[in-house]
């Protein structure tokens, strides 16, 4: 085995335990985690930069980072606007490699996960890209059109880097599907709320919490749950039905809207 492979394995098996068992442990401890979005150069670095402290101040749980892309098929109208801005200020996968080990070293109570659409990989070097993710210190992948049975390699090579590919499940996936989803997944299971594109308000209720349970009686690994969570108010009913909630769109309203101090503001809401 090559030293380079050889120490993103060691590094990447801390990973594995700091995601999955810290996520765990956390569980004792409060009744929800949250989980933020950034999306990587968008409006700035420096921006993204501020955020996560933000993020740190008040004890957020996990961030995904998004490296952004031309055509990101399961973002809607701002994310993908913000996606655009991004690359027309001329981000690279490499600053977003660059950013994310240093605050991923800066914030250790946070865990960082990356998520991108494949082609994004693929141009990087599908093996060069994981082992870099194992070398940095994220912790996870969320690839939405990265189909575990249709990316044999991008699957196998988290393996070997101990990266978490993290699968996303949606109320219409059927139960033989949701088995192999939940099987397949690493850290947690990723549950969109409802069918479509991100940032849409989602009105949780009956069939959220069949859904929810749906997938917990096949789950082994935590389960969070995107896709239109927009107030304190959907975090809380969310409490005890899934392990955490994720804040993506309404994150980004907040900061156009209202700077850095709205957001300092909303995420005191959702965490106090």
């Amino acid at each position: 085995m090559k030293n380079g492979k050889h120490l993103s394995t060691e590094k990447a098996t801390s990973s594995v335990v700091r995601l999955e068992d810290r996520i765990h442990r956390k569980s004792g401890e409060k009744p929800i985690q949250i989980m933020t979005h950034q999306i990587l150069g968008y409006p700035s670095f420096e921006t993204n930069y501020q955020m996560i402290r933000l993020f740190n101040e008040n004890k957020v749980d996990l961030v995904e980072l998004q490296l952004p892309f031309s055509e990101p098929i399961a973002d809607g109208p701002v994310f993908l606007r913000a996606n655009q801005a991004s690359l027309t200020n001329g981000t690279t996968t490499q600053q977003c490699l660059d950013f994310a080990k240093r605050v991923a070293a800066e914030f250790p109570n946070l865990s960082f996960l990356f998520m991108t659409y494949y082609n994004v990989i693929f141009q990087y070097g599908i093996e060069k890209f994981i082992a870099e993710c194992s070398m940095i210190g994220i912790d996870g992948l969320i690839v939405p059109d990265a189909f575990p049975d249709e990316s044999s390699e991008f699957m196998a090579t988290c393996r070997d880097y101990q990266v978490e590919p993290i699968l996303i499940a949606t109320p219409y996936t059927k139960d033989d599907r949701l088995a192999y989803l939940a099987e397949e997944t690493g850290g947690f299971i990723y549950c969109a709320a409802r069918k479509g594109v991100t940032g849409s308000k989602t009105s949780f209720g009956d069939e959220t919490d069949v859904f929810l349970k749906r997938v917990r009686s096949f789950a082994k690994t935590p389960i969070a749950v995107g896709f239109g969570i927009q107030s304190r108010a959907d975090v809380q009913y969310l409490k005890g039905k899934c392990d955490i909630a994720i804040v993506g769109t309404q994150l980004l309203n907040v900061l156009e809207e209202d700077g850095l101090d709205g957001v300092h503001r909303f995420l005191q809401s959702l965490t106090s």
